[in-house]
């Protein structure tokens, strides 16, 4: 079975910005899942943030192995129930790609637990792409760097906890470099974290962009059945220990209660 993605987009600046709608006039998502399609092994579809709970019910998202965010503009304006619907799916195994300006998302902050800060600059200029990591499978097929010839600068610090693996290390044109490429796990969920992707630039059109994004969708998906109620923390009474106890001394809870959070 195909791994079943949904590309998020927060679609705002497609909307107001004539240039960023003439380098993508089906808008980012659609670019990346059009992408991603040309891969047999994934099925790709689209949700905005202007859509109801933002394209993203809890019904979707169980039906969901992998999901793709790009955000910028209105990281205030997603909702923090559909914020927790997602994170809570990640720990139950599901993959999250986050892409670009999306490391200031409330989604990203949320699994991250920090605040995501870094350095930038708008200017244009040529971004070089260097794997470090030779044998992960999310840089399969690419060369030892490639280049994007117009982009936003990131720098460091970046502010994210170490990661599991740095697949991308990035170099701009003003010598600052940064941690482009990370991985992460959360519970049961893959994520990862990539740089590349100003929206008034091509980014997502260039072929070795692409080439990653289907390289992390593989990466991120795990087959395994979802877990449920993950934030489950159940009261096991006394009689059901593994082995028998006695119970000792006062306590706060009787069985089956709920306990503090």
């Amino acid at each position: 079975m195909p791994i079943r993605t949904v590309v998020w987009g927060e679609n705002v600046h497609e909307q107001k910005n004539k240039v960023v709608a003439g380098v993508y006039p089906k808008g980012m998502h659609w670019a990346i899942a059009d992408a991603l399609n040309t891969d047999s092994g994934i099925s790709a579809s689209t949700a905005t943030l202007q859509e109801p709970e933002h394209g993203l019910p809890a019904s979707r998202l169980a039906e969901t192995d992998v999901l793709i965010w790009w955000g910028h503009a209105a990281h205030g304006e997603v909702s923090d129930e559909v914020v927790e619907r997602v994170v809570e799916q990640v720990w139950g195994g599901m993959g999250l790609i986050l892409l670009h300006s999306a490391h200031f998302a409330k989604v990203f902050k949320r699994v991250m637990g920090t605040p995501c800060n870094l350095t930038w600059r708008e200017a244009g200029e040529r971004e070089r792409v260097w794997v470090t990591s030779r044998n992960h499978p999310i840089a399969k097929g690419l060369p030892d760097h490639f280049e994007l010839e117009n982009e936003e600068m990131y720098g460091e610090p970046f502010g994210v906890p170490e990661p599991q693996d740095t697949v991308f290390i990035s170099w701009f044109q003003g010598g600052e470099v940064f941690r482009s490429g990370l991985t992460y796990k959360r519970g049961a969920g893959n994520v990862f974290y990539f740089r590349p992707g100003h929206e008034t630039y091509p980014t997502y059109h260039d072929a070795n962009v692409q080439l990653v994004l289907k390289n992390a969708v593989h990466w991120a998906h795990n087959p395994a059945a979802r877990i449920q109620d993950v934030t489950a923390a159940p009261n096991v009474p006394v009689d059901m220990a593994l082995e028998p106890i006695e119970e000792r001394g006062p306590r706060l809870h009787h069985d089956g209660e709920e306990g503090f959070r």
